[in-house]
């Protein structure tokens, strides 16, 4: 077996041996591309490797043919009794042993012609050749423009080249393969892909012949789509098809043979020779003969489909048929010798003449009822191929009354006999549309919505079926003619009845599977302590479809009619089963419901959705119980209110007290009210006996929490009216040197530090005004008329928490620069410190909340507090330059005792040594000290504008650091005395003795 190196070729070459069925050794195609110089295989190369125009074809075909050829095969013959051979072995004569082993062994062998067949493969690319017209066919389609690229291996070969390729097999008349892939391929898928678009069209609610928004039957588009006229076109083509088909069947088949004969000479020398008149004579009798038993035959025809497209093709075929042997009846050959035998007074010329009298009249009947039918033929197409159920719907008035045209006008559908079978091949097609959009195996998988759509459509078709036959029936009648348009009901509705009462009977279980769970659903499981045995409950409602799923046989047979009956009567005890335990739930449910307001919510529901009679009857029924339920929870909130009302619980974060309150006992009567109001506009509810309990109940919780809400408003308001001017009339700020106590009544955090012997000021904001400004915002937002001084003072909430962080921002910064002043510095500075407390003093004394200078106080005041602050950090910094000289002032050393790494120094160079260093420190010692005192001067400088170093106020600022330089040459003294006394009492020597 041959193997290719190209993938491609390899799968090609598997390909055609299997759907040729070849041998694999040797194998065909293996000789195919090792003719020549492998010219085969370069094409088909070029093929898979070509990149195709737009619209050129590109298709590879494979032709197969046997070539028969006669050899001499050598074949061993059996031997015949009493042959010579035989003789001569059984003779009496004396044979040796070795000799009898030979005779009865040896076969005799003769020659035989044998046919061997020889298959044999041919290639062509986009061409078909014509000696291969008739051959059988294998064909690669190519489904791409581009090159075909090898796989990467041989695994992925078959998966690739079958997605890049179209590929089948083709054999016998191109005409009838043509047909049947039409028939059972094309047009299956095509149908299969629109029904699949129809139920997509259900899915969106586009399609159906249900009811409109305003209970009018809504009108189904008339509108094809381009799927749509295709298929219709399909249909049309194939029916040319199956015309060219027949007619090519009848030119080849019907045929009157005419011998032939030499008619010119004149009449009666035709008829002096006896032969001729013979042979005409027996010509007129085949014709009879042939003419007879086609028209039997024609007769004897029945339509291949039980579909009313049959019939026409039935009487379309027929014509042709009779039409063709009419046609060769008038040619001037025949009428010769119609002629001919006419005058020679031949008996078998009247035979003759009555079957053709027969041929013409069921010729012109077949003609006029194909005549006829065409008309109904866009009609019955429609029937086989509308996308929805509504084109039917609209098809079918028009389909009657053609139908009362044709019988009322032809002259041989005119009949029972004709006019039943077609109607009832049209109630089969009906039936067969709409039998697989409600079979019963797929309908429950739907929507509801949606299969009860497709349902409706169907049963609706099947009913205007039925209609549009007694609306004709009536206007015929009322025309007034002979014939009555009377057929066999049975016949023509008998099915069509039975699916419609199916398609009643799924609508009923739709119907009632959507009101079990209309019922079943959340608002029941709102008002129930057991939301487990609900949904047990919806496990029985799911299982009342089960059995009619899970019917194994056709429901649309009429003989299992008694089969479906006994399945929708078990329905029908099943659901009256769960009706009983749905209102034993529903009792039980509104025995301890957990509110009313759902209750009655649900109740309303009830009332207003689809539900089971019964259940809602039921449920109507508890509207006492749903009262009883409202008056408990009123008490409940009572006991609640009279809980808490002097200490309600917090709604909203941050809500001062008196809004808290309000806000609270609203939220107790709000849900009361607004369960309340809905029975009110509800007559049943008034008519119950617990009803005016209820209100007075309601009356009496609603007018106490009024009550509250009154009281609590009105108290503040007067609180506020006489509290609010004098707090407002607070000054900004307050001093006291007993902060702590201060501090505690106005609600103020303590500051860190306190002044040493001077006064702390704090913001005069009290936490009652602050308050009040709060509960005058919330209560304004609930709808509460306030003073108008309190009015005002919330409006401008936001400008006074702002006057607050700003007088807290500087009077802390204040404090906070007092703080880090030492009691020199604070009797230094006292010039500037007063400035500051004299800015201050318009907070304390002149301004409060309702000044109109607060701004300009707060940034006068923040001003000198900053440039005090500026004042302060610069002596500070000065401040910590000297204290870093006079550190190093303290710690120097001026007796330093160094010992040398070898010999020792002589006395008088150690006292040199030590000399030397001690007046190089003492000079960097007293260059250190004189930038003290201009430190100092600079300070004097920046408080009072002079140099002099004499400035009385900064006197104790002077001793100050007189003292802190006396520490520092003391701690310097003492430190190098010591470290002199521990090297003059060591054991080291520091020079030889």
């Amino acid at each position: 077996m041959v193997k290719y190196d190209d993938l491609r070729v390899e799968w090609i070459r598997q390909c055609v041996t299997a759907g040729f069925v070849l041998p694999e050794n040797p194998n065909p195609f293996d000789e195919l591309l090792g003719r020549g110089d492998g010219e085969q295989e370069e094409d088909i190369l070029r093929f898979l490797d070509f990149v195709s125009d737009e619209n050129s074809p590109s298709c590879l075909l494979f032709f197969k043919t046997v070539r028969e050829e006669e050899i001499e095969v050598n074949i061993p013959l059996e031997r015949k009794t009493g042959d010579a051979s035989d003789a001569d072995c059984t003779s009496g004569a004396e044979i040796p042993s070795d000799s009898e082993e030979i005779c009865e062994v040896s076969p005799i062998h003769g020659l035989e012609l044998q046919v061997v067949r020889h298959i044999e493969l041919h290639m062509s690319v986009n061409d078909f050749p014509k000696q291969f017209v008739k051959s059988t066919v294998f064909y690669f389609i190519r489904n791409t423009k581009d090159t075909i690229v090898q796989p990467m291996n041989k695994k992925e070969t078959p998966f690739v080249m079958c997605r890049l390729f179209t590929i089948g097999r083709h054999s016998g008349d191109p005409l009838v393969s043509l047909h049947q892939r039409l028939v059972n391929m094309y047009i299956p898928l095509m149908t299969a892909e629109r029904m699949r678009e129809t139920g997509a069209d259900y899915e969106s609610g586009e399609v159906g012949g249900g009811k409109g928004e305003e209970g009018s039957p809504s009108k189904p588009s008339g509108q094809f789509t381009i799927r749509d006229e295709l298929l219709h076109r399909t249909y049309k083509f194939l029916g040319q098809l199956e015309t060219t088909i027949q007619q090519t069947y009848i030119e080849d088949e019907i045929v009157l043979h005419i011998p032939e004969l030499d008619l010119e000479p004149t009449v009666d020398v035709l008829l002096s020779d006896p032969e001729m008149v013979e042979k005409l004579e027996q010509c007129l009798m085949n014709w009879q003969t042939k003419i007879t038993v086609v028209m039997e035959e024609q007769q004897n025809n029945k339509p291949q489909a039980p579909g009313p497209l049959a019939e026409i093709a039935l009487w379309q075929g027929r014509a042709s048929v009779l039409n063709v042997l009419s046609e060769q009846l008038n040619q001037p050959v025949v009428k010769k010798i119609l002629e001919l035998m006419t005058k020679a007074d031949s008996r078998i010329v009247q035979t003759l003449e009555g079957v053709v009298a027969a041929l013409t009249k069921y010729r012109v009947e077949a003609d006029d009822n194909f005549c006829f039918l065409t008309t109904l033929k866009r009609n019955f197409t429609n029937l086989a191929t509308a996308s929805h159920l509504g084109g039917i719907l609209e098809t079918i008035p028009d389909l009657m009354s053609s139908l009362q045209v044709v019988w009322m006008i032809s002259c041989h559908y005119n009949t029972n006999e004709r006019m039943v079978p077609l109607m009832e091949r049209t109630a089969w097609r009906l039936c067969e549309r709409v039998r697989p959009i409600i079979g019963v195996s797929t309908l429950f998988k739907n929507k509801r919505e949606v299969a009860k759509s497709k349902v409706r459509d169907a049963k609706q078709v099947l009913d205007l079926w039925k209609s549009s036959y007694f609306e004709v029936r009536a206007e015929i009648e009322e025309s007034g003619r002979n014939q009555r348009w009377e057929f066999d009901r049975k016949k023509l509705f008998e099915m069509t009845d039975y699916i419609a009462s199916i398609c009643q009977d799924l609508l009923n279980v739709l119907q009632i599977l959507e009101e079990f769970y209309n019922i079943f659903g959340p608002e029941l499981k709102g008002v129930t302590s057991d939301p487990k045995r609900i949904d047990d409950v919806l496990c029985r409602v799911d299982g009342l479809i089960v059995p009619i799923e899970e019917f194994s046989c056709d429901i649309f047979k009429i003989h299992m009619m008694s089969d479906w009956k006994t399945i929708m009567q078990d329905f029908n005890k099943t659901v009256q089963a769960i009706e009983l335990v749905a209102i034993d739930l529903i009792d039980q449910s509104f025995k301890t419901q957990r509110s009313s307001a759902a209750a009655f919510d649900m109740l309303l529901k009830f009332k207003h959705i689809v539900s089971r009679e019964a259940v809602n009857n039921h449920l109507m029924r508890k509207s006492n119980d749903i009262l009883a339920q409202y008056c408990k929870e009123v008490d409940s909130i009572n006991d609640m209110f009279e809980a808490e009302k002097d200490k309600p619980p917090t709604l909203l974060r941050n809500e001062p007290p008196v809004a808290r309150a309000i806000r609270w006992a609203q939220s107790l009567v709000h849900p009361i009210k607004q369960t309340l109001l809905p029975f009110l506009k509800e007559p049943q509810m008034l008519e119950c006996e617990n009803m005016k309990v209820a209100k007075d109940k309601y009356t009496e919780m609603a007018l106490k929490i009024r009550d509250y809400k009154v009281k609590k408003f009105e108290h503040w308001t007067a609180e506020t009216q006489r509290n609010l001017p004098k707090l407002m009339k607070n000054t900004l700020l307050v001093e006291s040197a007993d902060e702590n106590q201060v501090e505690a009544k106005l609600d103020v955090p303590p500051t860190q530090r306190k002044l040493q012997g001077g006064v702390r000021y704090i913001v005069n904001f009290a936490p009652e005004l602050r308050e009040m400004i709060s509960e005058a915002y919330h209560l304004e937002l609930q709808d509460h008329a306030l003073p108008d001084l309190a009015k005002i003072i919330s409006l401008q909430e936001d400008k006074f928490i702002r006057y607050v962080n700003d007088l807290r921002k500087m009077i802390n910064c204040y404090h906070s620069v007092m703080d880090s002043l030492s009691d020199a510095q604070s009797i230094m500075l006292e010039q500037h410190i007063t400035a500051v407390q004299e800015e201050m003093q318009f907070g304390c004394k002149r301004l409060n909340w309702t000044s109109l200078g607060i701004n300009d106080f707060i940034k006068r005041g923040s001003q000198s507090v900053s440039k005090f602050e500026s004042v302060v950090n610069q002596i500070q910094m000065n401040e910590k330059e000297i204290e870093s000289k006079l550190q190093v002032i303290g710690m120097a050393s001026i007796l330093k005792f160094s010992v040398p790494d070898n010999d020792l120094p002589g006395v008088k160079d150690f006292f040199e040594r030590i000399e030397r260093d001690q007046t190089k420190t003492v000079n960097l010692l007293s260059r250190m000290y004189a930038d003290i005192g201009p430190l100092i001067t600079k300070t004097e400088h920046l408080l009072l504008g002079t140099s002099s170093g004499n400035a009385k106020c900064m006197a104790g600022y002077y001793k100050y650091w007189e003292r802190k330089v006396l520490d520092s040459l003391t701690k310097m003294v003492l430190s190098n005395l010591q470290s002199f006394n521990v090297v003059l009492m060591g054991s080291t020597s520091s020079f030889p003795n």
